[in-house]
């Protein structure tokens, strides 16, 4: 697992890249604010349900969530999958919202 700021990542989004972002929120939060990511609640992926994600094994996967920490178990177990490039955002939507608002 690496970190990757808001400022990168938005500056990737910005530059049109195609990125594989998840957020492992629940999915009211997801429904409240949310950039895009898919859906794949912390606790599906604690119960190895990441059917979703399996064919991003070999690819940058940038995970994130409110703050941070959630994201941050989430790529420690995905990464004990397999996962080879797992991203966990600093700071999660918090500090999104303080820097680039909703």
């Amino acid at each position: 697992m690496q970190n990757i700021t808001a400022e990168e990542l938005k500056a990737r989004l910005d530059n049109g890249e195609i990125l594989h972002i998840i957020d492992v929120r629940e999915p009211h939060e997801h429904e409240d604010f949310n950039i895009g990511g898919l859906l794949l609640p912390l606790g599906d992926i604690r119960s190895l349900q990441t059917d979703p994600i399996d064919d991003l094994k070999e690819e940058e996967v940038i995970v994130y969530c409110r703050s941070g920490n959630r994201s941050g178990q989430a790529c420690m177990v995905l990464d004990s999958l397999g996962f080879t490039n797992t991203k966990n955002l600093v700071g999660g939507m918090l500090n999104w919202e303080s820097v680039y608002g909703r």
